[in-house]
């Protein structure tokens, strides 16, 4: 029986406790302390060899400074971190988190942007007819063209000539809301999992000044 066909796990933890668990983590990020429950040894490792249960998905951008799990203060199996330029929704992404809620019965999805994210830097740069250092490759064009719509609701909304850094905040969480409504609606797996069992998809954004964490207002 395919993946698609299979009934989901059952939950490993709700979503709201599994977003609370999330928001401690970063507490103690911010704190710079390190939870005894991420130093595991061997023993803890090997259990891991045979299966997980993540209690959380995380879709987070590439950029080298917004690690998941060191955001989020996790070890290794608490999450199932997807991870690509701008925060962006394709296929291949959607199908991992389906992947997660059904194999694993992981309840909550977030969608993690963050600030001065070059992703959305180019997209804005692109709108706005700003030299940005070079012609883009067709892949990296591709990213571009997901992060587009959302990116050119906020030029729309304040304007061409409105403050650089403000677009440029206001377009990440417009992305960041974009990619959510593409889960929750792109997939009728997810959309059932969100309507029938509890199951939140939720926005964040990472502030890289701060360390802060900061769950955007539910749809």
């Amino acid at each position: 029986m395919g993946l698609s066909n299979a009934p989901p796990a059952s939950p490993v933890v709700p979503a709201d406790q599994a977003l609370e668990r999330l928001i401690e983590g970063n507490r103690r990020f911010v704190d710079n302390i390190r939870g005894e429950h991420v130093m595991m040894g061997q023993r803890a490792r090997a259990a891991l060899v045979e299966g997980q249960q993540p209690f959380a998905i995380i879709l987070s951008c590439s950029d080298s400074r917004a690690p998941s799990e060191l955001i989020f203060d996790q070890g290794l199996g608490d999450l199932f971190v997807i991870r690509v330029a701008g925060n962006v929704v394709a296929p291949s992404l959607v199908g991992s988190v389906e992947f997660a809620a059904a194999a694993f019965g992981t309840r909550l999805a977030v969608v993690m942007g963050h600030s001065r994210c070059g992703a959305i830097d180019a997209t804005l740069s692109e709108l706005l007819h700003e030299d940005n250092g070079g012609p883009l490759t067709d892949n990296i064009r591709d990213i571009v063209e997901r992060c587009r719509a959302p990116v050119e609701t906020v030029v729309s909304a304040a304007g061409r000539h409105a403050d650089r850094n403000f677009l440029l905040r206001e377009a990440v969480r417009a992305n960041v809301r974009n990619s959510c409504d593409h889960l929750r609606h792109g997939s009728r797996l997810l959309e059932r999992l969100c309507t029938e069992e509890g199951m939140l998809i939720v926005g964040a954004e990472y502030a890289l000044e701060t360390g802060k964490v900061t769950f955007l207002p539910r749809a």
